[in-house]
């Protein structure tokens, strides 16, 4: 179990009496790397976990005030933490990364209570931008509409998260064979 707690560094980042404890759960290794790295310049005390088991456990431990998830570990989903987390430090501050991003789901991560949703891959800056409330809201509106590959794919991501992520439900719901949809689920999103 590759636990990692490390020391917030000077430079760069604010030095004070807040708290800047952050619980970052990726199980992509060189990610995880980069990211402490950046977390720390930044000044924030890292923990991190390679999965969803080892995570409830760092949580628990370390008790962070924000945390960074990302939404598909090979244990589970990163989104099961947020009650848990908001339990142990109300007001902590979630981010949500995703490889598979999708409107449905970051719906879901929003309503349950994350403070940000943000698709791999992802710069540091924009990750703890988005964990301060600093985020860039003056994004452009869209030029084109979104492709019919990309609608059916938000479709079918909307109707899998209502179903609460199960596989047959959503098929049986979609009126699609169960084999079909899991091969559509396992692919990235299309362009939109």
């Amino acid at each position: 179990m590759a636990v990692q707690k490390e020391q917030p560094g000077m430079a760069g980042g604010r030095v004070g009496s807040e708290s800047r404890k952050l619980l970052l759960v990726d199980d992509e290794v060189a990610l995880r790397k980069n990211l402490v790295r950046a977390f720390e310049r930044e000044g924030f005390e890292v923990a991190t976990a390679g999965s969803l088991k080892e995570a409830y456990d760092v949580a628990a431990d370390f008790c962070p005030d924000y945390a960074v998830l990302d939404l598909n570990l090979q244990d589970g989903y990163g989104m099961e933490l947020i009650g848990t987390l908001q339990e142990l430090r109300p007001g902590v501050r979630i981010v949500i990364l995703t490889g598979y991003d999708s409107i449905a789901s970051s719906l879901v991560a929003l309503k349950a209570g994350a403070a940000g949703y943000l698709a791999k891959p992802v710069q540091a800056e924009q990750v703890v931008a988005t964990l301060l409330g600093q985020a860039d809201d003056g994004l452009e509106p869209l030029v084109r509409p979104m492709s019919a590959d990309r609608v059916r794919w938000e479709h079918i991501q909307r109707v899998f998260e209502q179903c609460n992520r199960n596989v047959s439900e959503t098929a049986r719901r979609l009126n699609m064979h169960r084999r079909t949809l899991q091969r559509i689920l396992s692919k990235r999103a299309p362009r939109p």
